[in-house]
């Protein structure tokens, strides 16, 4: 394990990092009836002081405009009286939850008659570290209290603002409930120091996740030597098989691309299957071009687009990579499913991708052969959330292979432990 220096023993991120280890150590063996009360406390002190919390968010939200920031940008930042209320819903969904900690993996007796069982434990101290969404202060703080870890949150100087008032009601709230309020700590300093700190303070801080684009996450993974859970950009695609049903299709891509184009489940390429391209491409660049969306298309793309007299762009290899975060997506035709499966091998992020299909067979084939954390059939991109799949808030979505994969609700973010009881056993 790497030794702090004594340079760094005064930093106060490490300082920070140490409360937030004790506190874990108070938090990790609670029962599930005092943490629920907290999350409780949570939802119902945001729910009161709703008021200052986006009087606080506003402060940002017009700094945000100062400096051109794109709108995708500033409606993640944005905190509104109905998402904080459905934030607080949010937190009590949590609440309402199985308690992941102590529960049996696995067990059994041994043949020489010792019990063995492999129980889940806390991480201990999680560190989040992300970009211009508040919202995500609250959904890591309820997640990592419930599965009994301290979290020490380093958002967006961008989300300053909202940040820090959004810790304080949680801490206030937390403290009042009978738990350390250093169960949740908001990490000091707006530089890249803070988070360098963070990065560097092994051995105080478990693991850190961290949330927002492609050069924070890559930052992170490359730097850090704390334990990185890797959450992945969202390059998603919806592939429009050969045997579809044609409204389906265009439902399903108008809400994964439109609905809320701004997160990383929503779909940045379409990929059409070439049987099906005459009929199906009119019906989407329309309903495309009505929802405002760009269409980066390839030449067979293009040339419907030139018949239905709706504009599109040409694509380049730098679209089929993108992670859009906008009303913009990548399109392109295909021969067969299997070139559409290689398509997404090449350009894919691993997050989600979706077919529309009435094929039993052409659905089983993609499901085999995608290796996202998430393959949806005939259902839109944006389902790859851990509200939307039972999981309550979610603290990201990870599109690594280890330990955790997909949307990360509470057993992601324990670890285990082996417990043996033996009755004077000796080997």
């Amino acid at each position: 394990m790497t030794s702090l220096s004594s340079a760094d023993a005064t930093s106060p991120v490490l300082a920070t990092a140490r409360r937030a280890r004790t506190a874990a150590a108070g938090i990790a063996p609670l029962p599930r009836s005092v943490k629920d009360a907290a999350l409780r406390a949570i939802a119902d002190a945001l729910e009161t002081r709703t008021a200052e919390i986006v009087e606080a968010n506003a402060v940002d939200v017009a700094k945000a405009r100062e400096t051109d920031t794109s709108e995708t940008v500033i409606d993640r930042l944005t905190l509104t009286p109905q998402r904080v209320a459905a934030i607080a819903a949010d937190v009590r969904a949590v609440a309402a939850l199985p308690d992941p900690v102590g529960e049996v993996v696995r067990g059994s007796t041994l043949p020489n008659g010792i019990d063995l069982r492999q129980v889940r434990v806390p991480l201990g101290v999680v560190g989040i570290i992300y970009e211009a969404r508040p919202g995500v202060t609250v959904d890591a703080a309820a997640l990592c209290l419930k599965s009994g870890n301290a979290v020490l949150l380093r958002g967006s100087s961008s989300a300053h603002a909202s940040n820090t008032a959004l810790v304080a009601v949680l801490r206030e709230a937390v403290e009042a409930a009978g738990l350390p309020a250093d169960t949740v700590q908001l990490v000091p300093g707006e530089s890249r120091d803070s988070v360098r700190d963070l990065m560097r303070a092994r051995g105080l801080v478990d693991v850190l996740i961290p949330r927002g684009g492609a050069s924070l996450i890559r930052t992170v993974v490359e730097e850090s030597t704390v334990p990185v859970i890797e959450t992945g950009t969202g390059n998603c695609h919806v592939y429009v098989d050969a045997q579809a049903d044609l409204t389906m299709a265009v439902d399903i891509l108008i809400n994964s691309k439109a609905q809320r184009p701004s997160v990383c489940n929503a779909a940045e390429t379409l990929l059409v299957h070439a049987d099906v391209a005459d009929a199906f491409l009119p019906l989407a660049l329309e309903a495309l071009a009505e929802a405002g969306v760009t269409v980066h298309g390839d030449a067979r793309v293009l040339a419907a687009a030139e018949a239905t007299k709706v504009t599109a762009v040409p694509a380049t290899d730098e679209d089929w990579a993108a992670e859009y975060l906008s009303y913009d997506i990548a399109a392109g035709v295909v021969d067969s499913l299997q070139d559409a499966v290689e398509h997404i091998r090449r350009w894919t992020s691993g997050h989600t991708e979706a077919i529309v299909t009435t094929s039993q067979a052409a659905a089983r084939r993609f499901t085999q052969l995608v290796d996202s954390t998430t393959v949806a059939v005939n259902a839109s991109t944006r389902f790859t959330d851990g509200g939307q799949f039972g999981f309550g808030a979610e603290i990201g979505i990870s599109t690594q292979k280890l330990h955790a994969r997909g949307p990360m609700g509470l057993p992601e973010l324990t670890s285990t432990k082996y417990i043996v009881t033996g009755d004077g056993h000796v080997r």
